[in-house]
């Protein structure tokens, strides 16, 4: 049975598009069929991850709300961008596949949508032709932060929601609200994910302080990483560095959203 996640964050600046990219590799080194859409049409980025550029891409999400083409054409199968490398030779290749569809990068069709907007529901359908048409055992959705109608419509129709935070009172706060709308939406499972901690704090207070703060398991505290900061979105982190500490804490999460 296909499942729905989202992965979302009340502001910019988490790391939300990088779990989604890493959390899909994953699946796919497990041997899921993956679709990553991103919902983030005002602010695009997950496409860098993945090594997909402006030119190869063919169409986008907003072809597809614009109605160009059908949304199946506008995932791109980008699994042999995500081969595990070591002094350049490729290592390791997911068993699974990753298709990703992209949100545009143009100026003039961002510029658009934040003028003349789309009609949100065509998401809603072309989730489910996705997952259709595509045979998916798993379609991530890449949301916009904070709340808006596509990122309500997203979680709505989730199995799961992943909500991406940093161990700041601002996150805390904002997280607050996210949680309260997933309860309300009756999001069937719903995780915490602690980001960007610094080495210094005591993750296991972090966690106890977040689980009692909102009543929902933490399913990770990720520390801080220089090596993530030095890759710079050049790169899936968990294919790059595969037995890395952060690369088991999302392992284990991938799979616990396939229990």
């Amino acid at each position: 049975m296909s499942r729905i996640i989202s992965v979302h964050s009340f502001r910019g600046g988490t790391g939300k598009s990088n779990t989604t990219a890493n959390l899909a590799t994953l699946l796919a080194m497990d041997g899921y069929r993956v679709g990553v859409i991103d919902t983030d049409i005002q602010s695009p980025g997950i496409h860098v991850l993945f090594g997909l550029h402006e030119e190869d891409m063919k169409y986008s999400l907003n072809d597809y709300l614009w109605g160009k083409c059908e949304i199946q054409d506008t995932a791109h199968d980008i699994t042999k961008n995500l081969g595990s490398t070591v002094s350049g030779q490729v290592l390791v290749i997911p068993k699974g596949q990753v298709f990703l569809i992209p949100s545009s990068i143009k100026v003039g069709e961002i510029a658009r949508v934040l003028r003349e907007g789309y009609d949100v529901g065509l998401l809603n359908d072309g989730f489910h032709d996705l997952v259709e048409k595509l045979e998916l055992d798993v379609l991530m959705i890449d949301t916009h932060p904070g709340l808006n109608e596509e990122t309500l419509l997203s979680i709505s129709i989730s199995d799961a929601l992943i909500i991406v935070m940093r161990p700041d009172q601002q996150d805390y706060q904002g997280t607050g609200v996210t949680v309260e709308v997933a309860r309300k939406l009756d999001v069937p499972r719903m995780y915490l994910l602690v980001n960007k901690a610094p080495t210094i704090l005591d993750f296991a207070d972090v966690k106890a302080k977040a689980e009692e703060i909102y009543n929902c398991e933490v399913a990770a505290v990720l520390p801080h990483s220089d090596e993530m900061m030095a890759l710079a979105s050049n790169g899936v982190f968990v294919a790059q560095f595969p037995e890395h500490p952060i690369t088991i804490k999302l392992r284990n999460l991938a799979r616990k959203l396939m229990e």
